[in-house]
């Protein structure tokens, strides 16, 4: 009779450990294996592949010639990269920069994009300015700036005007002015 009353304690024992492991299975969402679950993405598309999110990481990371925590942030409590994080201003940056590029390609380049929505061929992208730098330096010709002669006023040759801001002789084959006495 014993051994009776432990088979049955054992088989209740174990009905109840079945029932309680498949709830607990069956109350789980599992995460499909497309949803990647990103967070605070605001330009690049929810859908996208870490395949893909990391090709496009890449491609800013070389154009700019920076590494990732030129826009994301460290967390030093966990140890690792806080990739959501926009305690950053360069973050801000890129997005604008490539909500920019998305603008130019579009109306310019007539831009195809795929089905994610990123840009195919475009006519323009980070590397058209950048150059494999984080800040490209913007320059103007000498005397083409703010202040200086406009192009083809008298006195400024094909390179600009000379140093100084002063005209310098006329061109060659230039008629000398009339002179008044």
């Amino acid at each position: 009779m014993t051994i009776m009353l432990v088979n049955k304690k054992i088989l209740v024992t174990l009905g109840l450990m079945s029932v309680v492991v498949v709830g607990a299975m069956t109350s789980m969402t599992p995460k499909k294996a497309d949803e990647p679950g990103w967070k605070n993405l605001k330009v690049l598309p929810k859908n996208i592949t870490k395949d893909q999110l990391h090709g496009v990481m890449e491609e800013w990371e070389h154009s700019l010639g920076v590494h990732c925590n030129f826009c994301h942030v460290r967390d030093e409590a966990a140890k690792q990269m806080d990739w959501a994080s926009d305690a950053k201003p360069e973050k801000k940056m890129a997005r604008d920069m490539f909500k920019m590029m998305n603008k130019i390609n579009e109306k310019y380049f007539d831009a195809k994009k795929d089905s994610l929505g990123l840009t195919l061929k475009s006519g323009v992208n980070c590397y058209s300015c950048h150059r494999g730098t984080a800040h490209p330096e913007v320059t103007l010709p000498a005397g083409r700036g703010p202040g200086g002669p406009p192009p083809g006023a008298p006195g400024v040759g094909p390179g600009g005007p000379p140093p100084g801001g002063q005209p310098g002789p006329p061109p060659a084959g230039t008629p000398a002015p009339d002179k008044k006495e």
